[in-house]
């Protein structure tokens, strides 16, 4: 099994290579340090670098880097590690590292005819991953020894992956402590570590190196003549104990002994005579349990680095990795000419994680990739038959398929340990000891032989332990789940434990929506069980009632993590189950909020939506719950926003309002007094959208109420949409431009994606109205991969929208018109209504550009028809004025209709404080007014509007207005 190159080859052998105190031996000349790699030579000591013999020029700072890297290939060495190394004594910023390393990776050509030596780890590092080799002229591994090869020592690996560092620490204990048992689970790659210390210590022992694998050995109790056989002792007697110790007792030696865990009685107290009676023996046992006895040091050993998952690296980056390297390269051994590429590199990185970094699985799934291409083998991981892969034919019995390596060490358990590995076999992520618990208890099995079968499991490496929190949590590996979940089925059991699974994961998370809410963040780490729970519960070998208690506390959760996706499946998924039988009214309460909310972001503004809303309302006023009543108002009144009832909006935060007042809750009168504040906004009151809105500021929600009902959006992030909105129609553009820079950094910092994406979608046109094409189209490319990544299918469309309104202002309104065609599309199917007047002023001018006056006029005679109530939509003064100007255009010219647009979009954005608006209406009047010849008059008009202005005088419609004034004005002098 392969270890890996980890902290670096140079740095290994060097250190093996000098003089330890107790295990290394001295004398020999100094090794030389040359290392090749690609067509490259470096000779640190030289300070020399060379490309097929021929010196190349390099900068002293690029060498030192080159140097550092090398000597730890493999390993990610930190930002900090390199600037002790090459800048000692000197302050320096990142910029300079970075230039540094782009300076070298162009000596190195590297990424040139797919050559990678150099990649980033984001937010970590550098790593060197490109193979290395030393010259002919220098040791291998290990120094060479004085003496032949010991006959019992296995042929150790000509490369390892990820573990250097390993072997260094595992020769410190080993000198330190003289007892040493590496234990991990298996397939990790305890004997390769073993073999590999073993080779380093060739000559500090003088060839007197001893290796003994138990793992043939059947009887305990043989062990001790097994191991006096392999050091060549004669047996003669009964007991062989005594004759073995006197001929330790004055010879030093290292003894290997390999595979203990089903000896471990035997093989215990034997170690432990040894250790005391023969001073000069040096013990390197492997184990999947520790021996326990005096005198041992356990060096647990770990599985190899995985990425981290969801994290979008590239195939350079995921190579900085061990496990990667390892799987890659075993795949490119067997497979032949296999190279890692950006397209692959998120499967693989997935396959690594599903193996959990063990090496003995990665081999194996290595191996199948030639067979079955990277996708093909990462879907085979999902089924059993993976388990049946077969390994390396010169593999032990035990190694030469996963399932044998696992059958391995289950068969070495007691029959309790065994049936509480086989229940807690349903968790499907972490869990606790109350967890465990709970799960695993029965009429057969009380919860102190529970607690003594976990740590049993946990000592064996069957169970992986986690202190890294407050609270212990436990694990199984992926590869051991998969494995022990075939027992559970065979034994019968497999449903009475995943009803209790489910029944736990119920109870847990009813329990923290009544008593510990704010834990709802922390909760994430139950993800894997409680989707594990749903599917049991729902499949037909589940229970339905079950089902739905489930499911209305877990939609909860869902919510809070902004998985909308999830909590929409799973509500609508409970839904019949509220037609089949009476259930909780609470149940239904928290299904209908949820399916209301989650189908809102993801479905679009459907009548389902409207129809949870209400019925969800009713529920909370039948059961007397204030709180759960305002919070469903406010998702109801996004609904109303977003189909375009501002007026219902309204009537919404109102009773908002009088909820708020009911309660005496701060917050809640501060929520609801926003909720108002967006609708005056939406229905054309942007004198009083300001007054309501502005305290979102400076006011800030407690964390407790940030995400209240969890719809997914913070309201004070929608309240700042609004003002900064408000702001720029209000006649103070740079303040709205602040205020939208300020709202998206804000939402950001949130870390909730249906905000975030409301942020990007609403202040894109503060941008646009300023005319910042630059600012605008930032936002919306951001907000098309945010919508993307987050399955945000309305959000998408209107990032398309978006960019087509762009393309119209930019000049290019032929692909603008389809983009919007598809986003008006889209909104009409969704009943995304309150956009539709935005797109359709977009699409108006769009066609305009292009000749198509009347298919313009068409589009915003629907937009002005779609206003649910006269008047009332911030953006009619804008259809209107828009629709005035396209009535003039020949050959079907309505001047007075024209007139009476112009006339009515003045006086509505007068009427909605609305000076935005009413600039670019008097605007337009004046030009018409001007080509007429009465520019006295049309500066008249335009004069005292722009004058109202007391900011904002560098955007785009101000500086159009004031060199319009400039030409009449100049116009009124020279008349």
């Amino acid at each position: 099994m392969p270890s890996g190159a980890g902290s670096g080859m140079l740095r290994l052998m060097n250190r093996m290579a000098s003089s330890r105190e107790g295990l290394h031996a001295s004398g020999g000349p100094p090794a030389k340090d040359a290392v090749s790699f690609g067509p490259f030579r470096l000779s640190p000591s030289a300070r020399l670098l060379e490309k097929d013999d021929v010196p190349l020029q390099i900068g002293g700072r690029a060498l030192d880097l080159l140097i550092a890297l090398v000597e730890r290939a493999g390993e990610v060495v930190s930002k900090a590690d390199l600037f002790a190394r090459v800048w000692v004594d000197v302050t320096v910023d990142e910029g300079s590292l970075r230039f540094h390393i782009a300076a070298l990776r162009k000596v190195l050509g590297d990424g040139k005819s797919g050559a990678r030596y150099i990649v980033n780890a984001p937010g970590r590092g550098y790593s060197f991953v490109a193979p290395i080799t030393r010259s002919a002229a220098q040791p291998a591994l290990s120094s060479a020894p004085a003496t032949a090869l010991p006959p019992t020592l296995p042929t150790q690996l000509t490369r390892m992956v990820g573990r250097a560092d390993t072997i260094l620490r595992l020769s410190d204990e080993l000198s330190q402590h003289r007892f040493v048992t590496v234990v991990g689970p298996g397939g990790i790659g305890k004997t390769t570590v073993a073999v590999t210390v073993a080779h380093a210590q060739i000559a500090a022992f003088n060839g007197a190196i001893f290796f003994m694998d138990f793992g043939a050995l059947r009887d305990p109790a043989l062990v001790a003549s097994a191991l006096a056989s392999a050091l060549g002792l004669m047996v003669s007697s009964e007991d062989p104990v005594p004759g073995l110790l006197a001929f330790l007792q004055e010879r030093r030696m290292l003894l290997i002994l390999d595979s203990c865990e089903h000896v471990v009685e035997s093989l215990a107290s034997l170690a432990e005579s040894i250790f005391k009676a023969a001073p000069q023996v040096h013990l390197l046992a492997t184990s999947r349990e520790s021996l326990r006895v005096e005198g041992e040091h356990i060096h647990r050993l770990f599985p190899l680095e995985v990425p981290p998952p969801n994290a979008g690296m590239t195939a350079a980056d995921i190579l900085a990795f061990p496990a990667v390297q390892l799987f890659v390269e075993r795949v490119a051994a067997s497979a032949g000419g296999f190279e890692l590429t950006d397209t692959d590199a998120p499967v693989v990185a997935e396959i690594c994680q599903k193996l959990d970094g063990i090496a003995l699985a990665l081999e194996l799934a290595a191996g199948r990739v030639g067979a079955y291409g990277i996708q093909g083998t990462a879907t085979l991981l999902n089924s059993r038959l993976a388990l049946l892969w077969q390994g390396r034919r010169t593999a032990v019995p035990r190694h030469q398929t996963l399932g044998a390596a696992l059958g391995w060490s289950y068969d070495l358990l007691s029959q309790t340990e065994a049936m509480a590995l086989r229940r807690l076999s349903v968790f499907a992520g972490p869990f606790t000891l109350e967890a465990s618990l709970s799960v695993a208890a029965s009429a057969d099995m009380a919860q102190p032989d529970i607690i003594e079968a976990l740590a049993g499991l946990a000592a064996k490496s069957l169970v992986a332990v986690d202190h890294a929190s407050t609270m212990v949590r436990y694990r199984l590996l992926d590869a051991t789940r998969a494995y022990v979940q075939v027992k559970l089925a065979e034994s019968g059991e497999g449903d009475a434990a995943a009803r209790r699974h489910a029944v736990y994961f119920t109870d847990l998370l009813t329990r923290i929506e009544h008593e510990e809410p704010d834990d709802y963040p922390g909760c994430a780490e139950h993800l894997p069980n409680v989707r594990a729970a749903l599917e049991w519960s729902f499949s037909a070998d589940g229970d339905a009632t079950l089902a739905t208690a489930l499911a209305a506390v877990a939609t909860q959760l869902f919510l809070e993590l902004s998985l909308l996706t999830e909590c929409y499946r799973w509500a609508e998924r409970a839904m019949p189950a509220l037609d089949a039988s009476a259930i909780d009214t609470r149940q239904e309460l928290h299904l209908q909020a949820s399916l209301a909310v989650s189908a809102m972001f993801t479905q679009g503004s459907t009548e389902q939506v409207r129809t949870a809303f209400v019925r969800g309302i009713d529920l909370a006023r039948s059961l007397a719950d204030p709180h759960y009543e305002i919070r469903l108002l406010r998702g109801f009144h996004i609904y109303l926003t977003r189909i375009g009832d501002y007026r219902s909006a309204l009537d919404v935060s109102g009773r908002a309002v009088a909820v708020a007042t009911i309660l005496g809750d701060p917050v809640d009168r501060l929520t609801a007094d926003w909720m108002l504040g967006v609708a005056q906004h939406l229905s054309g009151n942007q004198a009083e959208a300001i007054v309501h809105c502005e305290s979102a500021l400076s006011a800030s929600l407690p964390a407790r109420h940030r995400n209240v009902l969890r719809l997914g959006y913070d309201d004070r992030i929608i309240a700042l949409v609004a003002l900064a909105r408000a702001l720029w129609l209000a006649g103070a553009p740079d303040r709205a431009v602040e205020a939208a820079r300020f709202t998206i950094s804000e939402a950001e910092r949130l870390d909730q994606p249906v905000t975030l994406g409301i942020a990007l979608i609403w202040m894109t046109y503060v941008f646009l109205w300023c005319g910042d094409w630059a600012g605008a189209g930032q936002l919306i490319e951001r907000l098309i991969a945010h919508a993307a990544k987050h399955s945000l299918g309305p959000y998408n469309a209107v990032g398309l929208g978006l960019k087509g309104d762009l393309l119209v202002r930019q000049g290019e309104p032929s692909d603008g018109v389809e983009l919007l065609r598809r986003g008006l599309a889209t909104l009409h199917a969704t009943r995304h209504k309150i956009l539709v007047g935005a797109f359709s002023i977009a699409l108006a001018e769009g066609l305009a550009q292009t000749g198509q006056t009347d298919d313009a006029l068409t589009v915003l005679d629907a937009a002005i028809q779609q206003v649910v109530h006269a008047d009332e939509t911030f953006d009619l003064p804008e259809l209107l004025r828009l629709k005035a100007a396209l009535l003039r255009v020949p050959p079907r010219a309505d001047i007075a209709g024209s007139d009476a647009c112009f006339r009515q979009s003045l006086e509505l954005a007068r009427r909605q404080s609305a000076l935005g608006w009413e600039l670019r209406t008097a605007m337009s009047l004046a030009r018409i007014l001007a080509e007429s010849g009465r520019a006295i008059e049309a500066r008249d008009l335009l004069q005292p509007v722009y004058e109202q202005f007391t900011e904002g005088h560098a955007t785009a419609d101000l500086q159009t207005a004031k060199a319009f004034l400039s030409a009449l004005n100049a116009y009124a002098a020279g008349g």
